[in-house]
């Protein structure tokens, strides 16, 4: 299994309650990892053979989110 980190700055959070339904969300996808989760950021380990960006990006869409930008 080949992991990497990445950031995305995730765009329509406000609260802990969006914080929770991201992680929610997240924690529900095969391979992905969710590490940090704050307001407007999510930094999450992926199994780079299992998730791409856009799995992220459908899965925090999924959650009422969008994704602006990736580290």
């Amino acid at each position: 299994m080949s992991t990497t980190e990445k950031t995305f700055t995730i765009q329509g959070m406000s609260c802990g309650g969006c914080v929770n339904s991201l992680t929610r969300v997240l924690k529900s996808v095969p391979g992905i990892e969710p590490l940090k989760i704050e307001v407007n950021t999510a930094q999450l380990r992926l199994d780079a053979d299992r998730v791409t960006s856009q799995t992220v990006k459908d899965a925090v869409e999924r959650a009422g989110f969008e994704v602006v930008s990736e580290v």
